[in-house]
């Protein structure tokens, strides 16, 4: 009898270290992908599914890692936070040996607390808080710079290029990204001896603006420019409501500019004289195979940078893997972990010893009749703590 059920409780043992503890022996190699392929979020995250798409596709056809295919798990966390610490879980279940996607911090922070749990890496496409890996734990790692590193960068252009010496901010306080990406902006921007007038707010899923533009308007004086800390679904609608409402002085923000909404809702006439911090520019020699190579697997160029951050996410795990020389997530963590002169489409990145977010330099776009234009690539000189 006791031997009965020692054999019942090993089989069990079995079981679960198969499906927690990564893909022993399994065929392929299973890397689990989460991005918000609808709601607030899908014009970035789509894009990044589709750059871990082209991703594997290369990797497969030039054989593989460990001499074994990689397949991905995907699942859609529709931009809610509850839907995606439900699907993680799932994804987790599957033997994954690391996890990628999600363009925002919010959303980072309501999915990577499970893989923490189980020891499983996830490394963050497109979240830029600088403190998120801190706050969630050593399995989450950042591929982007962080909201300091480009918020900084933006202060920094729009000071010493642009000229301005006072802003006026409006920023999202349901979201995360947005707080942090004005403040950091407020303090180099500070710090620089510019002003910031006054401050605005507004909420996720709000589509008029005009009270606070209103209000910007009734001032003495205009700022120099006006800093809006923008998701990506609301930065449309707001730049043609400043626009429609007279007020033509530039517009400076973060990444979350970076998609087609932006220049498709304002229109072209008001996407104008803005300019925004990015992780790519997409016309650079640089980006030419991996434009390429999307195009004609997708039909279309990438739709902005965030493609090329599921694409370089997507590779940076691989790469872990092969290190490694195994699936396991213990040993992918520890690779990750020592990453060091990795080269992808968005910059190298190396992880200094406890920092599990890299430094790389800002790219800067401007906007001219709907049309994204590079400006330059930049690295702050002093950039605000986490």
């Amino acid at each position: 009898m006791q031997k009965k059920i020692s054999i019942a409780i090993l089989a069990i043992a079995t079981v679960f270290l198969l499906a927690f503890s990564g893909p022993v022996g399994a065929d392929t190699v299973k890397i689990g992908v989460i991005e918000n392929l609808t709601g607030s979020m899908a014009s970035l995250d789509q894009p990044s599914l589709n750059g871990v798409k082209l991703a594997l596709k290369e990797i497969n056809d030039a054989g593989g890692v460990l001499g074994k295919k990689v397949e991905i798990i995907v699942r859609d966390g529709k931009s809610d936070p509850a839907t995606l610490a439900t699907v993680v879980e799932e994804i987790l279940g599957k033997g994954v040996s690391a996890l990628t996607g999600l363009s925002d911090t919010t959303m980072v922070l309501a999915a990577a607390p499970a893989a923490q749990r189980m020891g499983v890496s996830f490394v963050s496409s497109g979240a830029t808080s600088p403190s998120l890996p801190d706050e969630v734990g050593d399995c989450l790692f950042l591929e982007p710079f962080g909201d300091n590193v480009q918020a900084a960068a933006a202060a920094e252009y729009a000071y010493n290029d642009l000229g301005a010496k006072s802003v006026w901010v409006l920023y999202d306080k349901a979201m995360d990204y947005t707080y942090l990406l004005q403040r950091y902006f407020c303090d180099r921007f500070g710090g620089l001896g510019g002003a910031i007038i006054s401050k605005a707010t507004y909420q996720t899923g709000d589509t008029d603006f005009r009270a606070q533009i209103t209000s910007l308007k009734s001032k003495k004086t205009l700022p120099d420019i006006l800093f809006i800390s923008s998701g990506p679904d609301e930065i449309g609608t707001i730049v043609k409501q400043v626009r429609d409402m007279g007020i033509k002085i530039p517009i400076v923000g973060g990444d979350g500019y970076d998609t087609p909404l932006l220049a498709k809702v304002a229109g072209p006439a008001a996407a104008t004289d803005i300019y925004f911090t990015t992780h790519v520019a997409l016309d650079s020699k640089g980006t030419k195979a991996f434009v390429e190579n999307y195009n004609k697997m997708f039909g279309h160029p990438p739709e902005n940078g965030f493609a090329a951050l599921g694409y370089d996410a997507f590779k940076l795990i691989v790469n872990a893997v092969k290190n490694a020389n195994s699936a396991d997530p213990k040993a992918v963590k520890t690779a990750l972990a020592a990453t060091q002169g990795f080269k992808g489409v968005t910059g190298t990145i190396n992880y200094p010893k406890g920092i599990r977010v890299p430094q790389k330099s800002v790219t800067i776009i401007k906007v001219d009749g709907g049309k994204f234009i590079f400006e330059k690539e930049v690295m702050p000189s002093e950039i605000p703590a986490p």
